[in-house]
């Protein structure tokens, strides 16, 4: 979160990936930063232990989001 938090008071376009098991840490975070509008997107959890078909699932599911948070101001 430092580093994205970092780039994006640089003026670089930037957001994060995690699972939505840390939703509350990633709002606690960013606020505590003085950043709590970050772009974030969260997947399904857990993703360790996943097979490689299971995370391009997971990419899948949240592929156009991704690309919203980096394309859209």
């Amino acid at each position: 979160m430092h580093d994205i938090v970092d780039l994006e008071r640089r003026g670089i376009p930037s957001m994060f990936i995690a699972t939505r098991e840390f939703i509350s840490a990633a709002d606690a975070q960013s606020t505590s930063l003085g950043f709590p509008s970050v772009a974030r997107v969260f997947t399904p959890h857990p993703v360790q232990d996943r097979t490689d078909a299971e995370m391009r699932d997971y990419a899948d599911l949240v592929f156009a989001d991704v690309v919203a948070a980096i394309t859209t101001t």
